[in-house]
């Protein structure tokens, strides 16, 4: 039997922007998406911590080092920019996978900055 296992998390990132005019999405700066192990075009959960919006969109990835966090086309009716989220990602794994699973789990500042 598989599992659905929580793989990665961003907590705490501000949006810092919507954009409504596009296909849909979230951007998220690239340097985020290295350190958590979240590929570009991977399915992910986003919470929102101000409005309590829960949806499933994909990842496209942000310039690199630049904070951005982008909720694009429908979701952008999701979060304002400012509002805080969390982003969640999840894979499947056996039993014995599990035993050595360890998700990677980041917190951000206001700025999107991996906090110590």
């Amino acid at each position: 039997m598989l599992r659905c296992m929580l793989t990665a998390k961003i907590h705490g990132a501000t949006v810092t922007d919507a954009n409504l005019n596009y296909e849909g999405s979230i951007t998220v700066d690239e340097a985020l998406l290295d350190i958590t192990g979240i590929r570009p075009y991977e399915q992910v959960r986003v919470s929102n911590l101000y409005n309590g919006e829960r949806f499933e969109t994909y990842i496209i990835p942000g310039t690199r080092n630049s904070g951005v966090i982008c909720l694009n086309g429908p979701t952008a009716r999701k979060g304002l920019k400012g509002d805080k989220i969390m982003i969640f990602s999840y894979g499947y794994y056996t039993e014995e996978e599990i035993m050595n699973l360890c998700p990677v789990i980041i917190r951000l500042d206001e700025k999107n900055r991996v906090l110590k």
